[in-house]
């Protein structure tokens, strides 16, 4: 047989016909639901031998046998006490106190039988008053009982008092609804702030929960919310009982007058209790009436059709209790009646199925003897006279209840067995049952299912948690951001790249760099909060354009975001500039910052962002900066041009971008430009007693870095070299070690071997690599006594030449300048400038006072010209979007950008009409700049150069070396 299954001989026709029909009403329950009777077996003949009771008496016993394995809810009774009374009373009690589970549990939850325990601590209150000594009137006997209650706090002490630990654990159980809710917000918790501080705020909210629960659970705040409570004061059972006192007005809006109620049953049960232990007999058929009507209440509530847990669904076998002998003496006839009483006078139906069995010689009170059963013609009853006789009950219920039949026990099923019956052997009839299955609500709704549920669910959100906070810069569950994103994970540091569309994402939180000069004490944080503030001073209706400054905000070390940080200055000095009351501009400068990361190695990254974020938000009119150029930067650039987005580019020197796409806008002269001028000193230097001779030295290819600005000036440099007259020798390369210095030192053996050694050399570097470059130079046999002249970018620029080894004693250095700033341009730019890096200083630290009569570009703060290019990027922008003092859209701003033509800008005249400039076009500023004298000696002197916009070229004779 399967586990659960059960099999024995009936034994008799009797005890088979009584278990059929037992079994039929058991697996019937989860179909229809059949109307449960009290069955009462019993012997027909009175002077039938005493075995004749016996075998009665097996068919409970049997009953057990087959249930009690199979997840059927079943308990066998037997009366104890002194009195009827007591036996029925203490049998109750035993329903209501002690597990219904059987040995292989059962298909549910254990039963909960909250109305029962009210009536327990009205007991045990009572007995404690009647065990004190002194008489008292009944008032005073009724507010003691009331004061007990209250110390016992309402629930009876044999139930056990609450306790810490069980009162954490019960708080925190998955299956219960407060547990469920606890779980998933420290899951949720859990990915928003961590370990330390879920796993110190979940152990705070366990003991608050703990505590709460140990409150509610034994203390009456909350007392006249419990479904006890609301039976017990809306019973019209107990109406009848408290008519004097105020026994009516329970509401749920109502805590004082419900607990009026409360208190005025509680009361007047209590005397009726009271009353009964003094040997009343109504006041005991009350107590014990009340205290079925109690159990069987507890017993429907826990097959209601509407619960949060489908507890109908599971339970799907009635409960069983079987009585094998009931008599007067032992009540159990007296318990038969009470539950025989309290159904009739309910409406409702409770699940409870009882059978008990009588002596022959017993007879229920109230009960008239029945008339045998008439044999057919053929002799025996038919053993289906059992379901006959229930069939016909349960059309006779109604009947029964009238007042005409109230001497009859309507909700009493008599079975009447013939002697014949029970001596009859049937011992080959085996009878059998199944374990009864659990439903598909129970594997769905159980323990098992709602912690699977829950770590299922609580694990998954912690992974997406984890992937979002791994993903987005700002990835909390609840409110996160992916407009940037993490990068680099697996290949070098993560940087967060994207843009800035939070207050919770910023690039270079933690960045202690510090603008020079007398922007000295500014760092990344107080001009990223700067800007946030213009953008939130913008009003909701006040008329906006949106520029994005894309550039490289973060990197490994904190001096290579010197050019982000200079640049977004530029761009929060032209927002301020914008925004400021004295200006009037009508149409406000709003500014997102979006980061390429280190170098813009990521800058398609930040660039699909962008076009996201321009996607969602209109007033997006283009973007400034993108200042570096890299193997991404024209995919980038195209990407831009797709979305229908300008790019007024603030650094970048590239002479292929403004050729090859027409949204860019270059501020910068390209690398042609810049070597065309620096072409004309290579002539100027070109030795007239011997042939020049030149070499390129530039970055190797393949170094990971993807950066084009020393490959095309590398190409630029040559080009240059040889229009000059020189010999250019074979390109040279050096690659980077590891920590991302150049390693110089055999490429420059090389060339300081070669004989001769070349008068001049182009350096398609970056500014970081010169240092080496020099100290090379300086060392090397065969360079350190020669004469050398080294042409280089705009990258030099960034350069301070204040190392005691930055420049050789034998070589002179010549680079083209960033932005070329002379005195008479730009005016009021830089004392503007000052004063608004001014309120940007901490609170009690004072801005550096520049030089005195030190003219304002000559300020450490805008040598490097990155300030004074981003400024006039962002200018340019805004003058196309607000143009006509209107908000532009992107398209619009693109096709005005052709006719910006700003005459007051540090570096000149900013005109764009000729975008893409040639180097015919003499459209961009320069300057060249010749360093002289090693270390603190060298000097630095502009040897010609012109404004950006319309100005005389450039020619020989002015440019002298």
């Amino acid at each position: 047989m399967a586990r659960g299954d059960w099999q024995e001989s009936g034994g008799n026709e009797a005890a088979s016909a009584v278990f059929h029909l037992v079994q039929t009403l058991v697996d019937r329950y989860r179909i229809n639901r059949p109307v449960m009777p009290i069955v009462v077996a019993q012997a027909d003949d009175i002077g039938a031998a005493p075995d004749i009771d016996d075998r009665v008496r097996e068919i409970a016993h049997l009953v057990y046998r087959a249930n009690e394995p199979r997840r059927v809810p079943v308990r066998l009774l037997e009366p104890r006490g002194t009195s009827p009374y007591e036996s029925a009373l203490d049998m109750v009690r035993g329903l209501a106190e002690h597990p219904w589970e059987t040995r292989e549990g059962s298909q549910y939850k254990p039963f909960a039988f909250p109305r029962s325990r009210l009536l327990g601590a009205i007991e045990e209150a009572t007995a404690q008053v009647l065990a004190q000594p002194g008489g008292s009137t009944a008032t005073v006997r009724g507010e003691r009982i009331l004061e007990e209650l209250g110390s016992l706090r309402w629930r009876p002490a044999r139930s056990g008092h609450g306790d810490w630990s069980r009162s954490l654990r019960q708080s925190v159980r998955p299956e219960t609804f407060l547990g469920a809710v606890f779980i998933a917000v420290l899951g949720v918790l859990l990915g928003e702030i961590g370990w330390t501080a879920t796993l110190l705020l979940a152990a705070a909210a366990a003991l608050g929960l703990a505590v709460v629960r140990l409150l509610t659970a034994s203390a009456p705040p909350l007392l006249w919310l419990r479904r006890a409570s609301r039976w017990f004061a809306t019973t019209s059972s107990l109406a009848a009982s408290s008519t004097g006192y105020p026994s009516d007005g329970w509401s749920w809006l109502s805590p004082s007058g419900s607990w009026r109620v409360i208190r005025a049953r509680a009361a007047a049960v209590a005397l009726r209790v009271a009353e009964a232990e003094e040997g009343d007999p109504a006041a005991r058929q009350f107590h014990l009436e009340l205290r079925v009507q109690a159990l069987l209440e507890d017993l429907r509530h826990n097959y209601r059709p509407r619960a949060l847990d489908w507890r109908r669904s599971k339970r799907t076998v009635p409960p069983v209790v079987l009585l094998p002998t009931a008599t007067g003496e032992n009540g159990g006839v007296l318990l038969i009646n009470a539950i025989n009483n309290v159904r009739s006078r309910r409406s409702e139906v409770d699940p409870l199925l009882f059978l008990a069995s009588l002596p022959a010689a017993e007879e229920l009170t109230h009960t008239p003897s029945q008339p045998p059963e008439q044999s057919p013609a053929g002799g025996r009853v038919p053993w289906a006279g059992a379901q006959a006789r229930y069939r016909r009950w349960v059309d006779d219920l109604s009947v029964g209840q009238n007042p005409a039949g109230a001497s009859t026990l309507s909700w009493v099923l008599r079975l009447p067995l013939s002697t014949a019956q029970l001596l009859h052997d049937h011992a080959d009839a085996q009878l059998h049952t199944q374990r009864v299955r659990r439903t598909w609500a129970w594997f769905v709704m159980s323990r098992t299912t709602v912690v699977l549920v829950l770590v299922t669910s609580l694990l998954g959100t912690f992974l997406w948690s984890r992937h979002w906070q791994d993903t987005y810069c700002h990835g909390p569950l609840t409110d996160r951001n992916t407009d940037s994103v993490w990068s680099g994970a697996g290949n070098g540091p993560r940087e967060c790249v994207g843009v800035a569309t939070t207050d919770e994402v910023r690039f270079a939180e933690g960045n202690g760099l510090q603008l020079k000069g007398s922007g000295r004490g500014v760092t990344f944080a107080r001009v990223e909060q700067a800007i946030r503030d213009e953008n939130a001073s913008i009003g909701p209706g006040d008329s906006y354009v949106t520029v994005v400054y894309a550039g490289p905000l973060t990197a490994e070390k904190e001096a290579d975001t010197r050019k982000g940080l200079e640049e977004l200055t530029g761009v929060y000095l032209q927002q301020q500039l914008v925004n400021s009351p004295t200006a009037k501009h009508p149409v406000k400068l709003k500014v997102l910052t979006a980061n390429g990361g280190e170098d813009m190695l990521r800058q398609t990254t930040a660039v699909r962002k962008i076009i996201e974020v321009a996607r969602r938000d209109p007033h997006v009119v283009g973007v400034v900066g993108m200042g570096r150029n890299t193997t991404e930067s024209g995919a980038a650039t195209e990407a831009l041009r797709r979305a229908g987005l300008a790019v007024v580019d603030s650094t970048n020197s590239s002479s292929d971008l403004p050729r090859l796409y027409t949204n860019y806008f270059g501020l910068a002269a390209t690398d042609e430009e810049q070597t065309h001028v620096l072409g004309l000193i290579a002539r100027a230097l070109l030795p007239t007693d011997h042939v020049g001779r030149a070499l390129v030295l530039s970055r190797a290819r393949g170094n990971g870095d993807k950066d084009q600005y020393t490959i095309e000036q590398r190409d630029a440099g040559r080009k240059m070299l040889q229009e000059s007259g020189y010999l250019v020798g074979e390109n040279a390369s050096y690659p980077l070690a590891a920590n991302g210095a150049a390693a110089l030192g055999d490429p420059l053996r090389d060339i300081c071997a070669t004989q001769p050694v070349p008068d001049a050399l182009y350096f398609a570097g970056r500014v970081e690599d010169v240092n080496p470059l020099m100290d090379g130079l300086s060392r090397i046999t065969g360079c350190s006594d020669k004469d050398i002249t080294v042409f280089t970018g705009d990258d030099l620029t960034k350069a301070s030449f204040n190392s005691s080894d930055y420049l050789a004693r034998h070589v002179t250095l010549y680079y083209s300048s960033l932005a070329p700033m002379a005195p008479g341009r730009g005016d009021g730019f830089y004392p503007r400038s000052s004063a608004a890096l001014g309120a940007l200083f901490p609170e009690g630290t004072e801005q550096a006072a520049p030089e005195a009569g030190q003219e304002g570009y000559r300020d450490e703060l805008f040598s490097s010209g990155q300030i004074v290019m981003s400024y006039t990027a962002t200018a340019a922008l805004y003058d196309a979007a607000a143009r006509g003092d209107v908000p532009r859209s992107a398209a619009e701003t693109w096709a005005l950008l052709h006719t910006v033509d700003l005459n007051d800008m540090p570096t000149g005249t900013v005109r764009l009409a000729g975008s893409p400039a040639t180097v015919t076009d003499n459209l961009h500023g320069i300057n060249i700049v010749k360093v002289t004298g090693p270390g603190a000696k060298a000097v630095s002197s502009i040897v010609c150069g012109k404004p950006a916009g319309p100005a005389p070229k450039l020619t020989e004779k002015v440019c002298v070396p």
